[in-house]
């Protein structure tokens, strides 16, 4: 009877202490109603299916005024909090339940959550009455206000001291029939958990409204300006009813100028698909590839989306192709240095440690040199490594492929996207972490000297576009120790050992070794002999050379060792004592007179276009001396060799150039 009076008193005319009880009551009866209905921490692969469920006991209840946090269970930051998400603006559905989760979950949850954000466990869930702003990150467990909570775990110990924070008795496992990636812990209607095959918006035991799902579909993930492309709209079963609804297409400056068609669907009673046709403008101007994004609008209550803001990216065929060649293919001498005239004029006639230190005074010049961001660097090498063949990908320096620039990592989910390799690692440098990841442009700069080792980590010159999980594979690992993917030809190692020669001069706390110090060295990096023999069998080429110009725009200093390859020599290898000379660069056969074909060769190669007599060296790309012999003028050359790409060495009056030579 009491309760029946307060939760329906008249409010008009209700004392303030009856209204503050009827609140008080009628909040305490909201809260004992909800619950974690489902949760999967662990999912196949990549953590990309990860999902709470929150049930409420009645349907259509609002979860604003709530909040989800979660808990480490071990280690330093036990009983701590590392995540929480305001339930703000969700309501429960016709069965009483609230999905949240990660973008492949389906169907699509109320609130999308980041990849991989639920840790494995031991480690507990919680939902508490109040904002995100009542639990910072590590926040201390408590059950004050608390709703409900789940300490769960992947085959883990158990987490005793969550447990007894969160007044909760026991700890569910969800590997407890040893298929944690394929099952999910799952609330019964008695309290008690199971585990088994997930069950994502649906209730757990198979009863309630069943939804009738709406699904999106394209034949291909990537059209071309110019195409026309089908998206089918489909339901898991016949309308009842003609089901009507609005999508749309725009996304970034993907916009309603790149395409035409219609924007409304409707399925017709007795059917359960449609197709709607778009057409893709074919514009004259290179806005670099974009990405589609396909949303539905509002969709009747009875229906569910089973996938949304589906991406489709949308090649642009107006890209433009450079006239020099990628680091596989290479050209050489058709882009020019462009330092100013003298740049390295105070280099004549010095040697050893004054000739490094003449280089360093360049390079590190503090009334010149700007140190950028890390989030610069972004903005950086999409030009600078920017693929010659087309102009809106970026070239993979170790896989030896290009990526569309869109394909940046932006999560913690590397695969099929490209990242800033710091080919003088991190970890080795130093310089973890040493800069802003947010870019302020080529206008805002730092001033730096040689002592500035955290301008090291968004120092472009050693920073290269590469595949995020080849990029992992590397690590912080020497070369020599790390020799790139398997079945790669080699064609980065001269550009690696050049950018490890400007890192070893430009900044005082690093150096370049002999032999491969442990991972956990600071301040060098290995192998200096395998460096200076890459230097000489991977010659610089017209996209370094390219590089090295762009950058020099931002950063007002250049890589001397692209310049002048063979500095390298006068400062740590066969030359070191002897005084350099910048007429010691300069070749007395130019490239472009010597001519070395048929290439791709077979049995023989001719080589043409020398004028005195002249040393003959081919080298595999592993750097293996194969064959030497001693030509003047035109000769023709028998050869030997496997297919695969190799490197010919062509060495007069001591200078040398290399061509690259491909056998059949």
């Amino acid at each position: 009877m009491l309760i029946r009076y307060i939760c329906g008193i008249n409010q008009k005319n209700a004392m303030k202490k009856l209204l503050f009880a009827f609140l008080l009551l009628c909040g305490s009866l909201a809260n004992a109603q909800l619950v974690i209905n489902e949760f999967d921490s662990d999912t196949p692969s990549t953590n990309d299916k990860q999902f709470v469920e929150i049930k409420s006991a009645t349907p259509n209840f609002s979860l604003t005024g709530y909040v989800l946090v979660l808990f480490n269970g071990t280690g330093s930051q036990a009983n701590l909090s590392y995540y929480v998400l305001d339930l703000d603006g969700i309501t429960t559905d016709l069965n009483g339940l609230a999905l949240i989760g990660n973008t492949l979950v389906s169907p699509v949850p109320a609130k999308i959550i980041t990849d991989s954000t639920f840790q494995n466990g031991p480690d507990g869930a919680a939902i508490y009455l109040g904002n995100a702003t009542d639990f910072p990150a590590g926040t201390a467990a408590t059950n004050t206000n608390l709703i409900d909570a789940l300490v769960y775990d992947t085959g883990d110990v158990d987490a005793t001291a969550l447990l007894a924070a969160l007044g909760v008795t026991a700890q569910i496992d969800e590997n407890s029939n040893n298929l944690q990636t394929t099952q999910s812990i799952q609330r019964k209607n008695d309290g008690t958990y199971e585990v088994k095959t997930p069950t994502p918006g649906a209730t757990n035991d198979g009863t309630g409204f069943i939804y009738n799902g709406l699904t999106i579909n394209l034949v291909a993930s990537e059209y071309t300006e110019g195409q026309t492309m089908n998206i089918t709209f489909t339901t898991q079963s016949n309308v009842t009813s003609a089901l009507t609804f609005n999508y749309s297409l725009s996304n970034g400056n993907f916009n309603t100028s790149d395409y035409t068609g219609s924007l409304s669907v409707t399925i017709a009673t007795g059917t359960n698909s449609t197709v709607k046709t778009i057409t893709l403008v074919d514009d004259a101007v290179d806005e670099g590839d974009e990405n589609m994004k396909i949303n539905v609008s509002t969709i009747p209550s009875q229906y569910v989306r089973m996938n949304d803001n589906v991406i489709v990216r949308i090649l642009d065929n107006d890209f433009v192709v450079s006239p020099w060649g990628t680091p596989l293919n290479p050209t050489y001498g058709l882009v020019t240095s462009t330092a100013p005239l003298g740049y390295y004029a105070s280099l004549e006639g010095k040697s050893g440690a004054v000739l490094k230190q003449a280089v360093q005074d360049i390079i590190a010049n503090p009334s010149v040199v700007h140190a950028h961001n890390y989030g610069d660097i972004e903005t950086i090498i999409k030009k600078a490594d920017q693929n010659p063949l087309n102009s809106n990908q970026v070239w993979l320096m170790y896989t030896e492929i290009p990526r569309s620039k869109l394909d940046i990592q932006e999560t913690g989910i590397n695969t099929g996207k490209w990242n800033r390799e710091h080919i003088y690692p991190q970890s080795r440098g130093g310089y973890t972490d040493g800069t802003s990841s947010i870019p302020d442009g080529i206008n805002l700069w730092a001033a730096t000297d040689a002592n500035d080792i955290l301008a090291g980590h968004a120092d472009a010159h050693h920073i290269r576009a590469e595949d995020g999980p080849e990029n992992s594979s590397r690590g912080n690992k020497d070369y020599g120790e790390y020799m790139g993917p398997t079945g790669n030809q080699g064609s980065w190692r001269g550009d690696v050992a050049r950018a490890v020669f400007y890192m070893a001069v430009r900044y005082n706390a690093l150096s370049v070794v002999n032999g491969n110090p442990a991972n956990t060295t600071v301040g060098q990096l290995g192998d200096l002999a395998l460096l200076l023999q890459w230097n000489q069998t991977d010659p610089k080429d017209d996209f370094e050379m390219n590089r090295n110009n762009y950058i020099y725009t931002w950063q007002v200093n250049r890589n001397p060792f692209i310049d002048y390859p063979n500095l390298a020599d006068y400062i740590w290898g066969v030359n070191v004592g002897q005084p350099w000379f910048s007429t010691l660069s300069t070749n007395q056969f130019a490239e472009d007179r010597v001519v070395v074909y048929p290439n791709p060769a077979n049995d023989f190669v001719v080589i043409s276009g020398i004028q005195n007599e002249s040393k003959v060296i081919i080298y595999s790309l592993t750097g293996a001396q194969l064959m030497e012999t001693t030509v003047s003028n035109e000769i023709r050359l028998p050869i030997n060799l496997q297919s695969g790409v190799y490197l010919i060495k062509i060495t007069s009056d001591s200078k040398s150039l290399f061509k690259k030579l491909i056998i059949d």
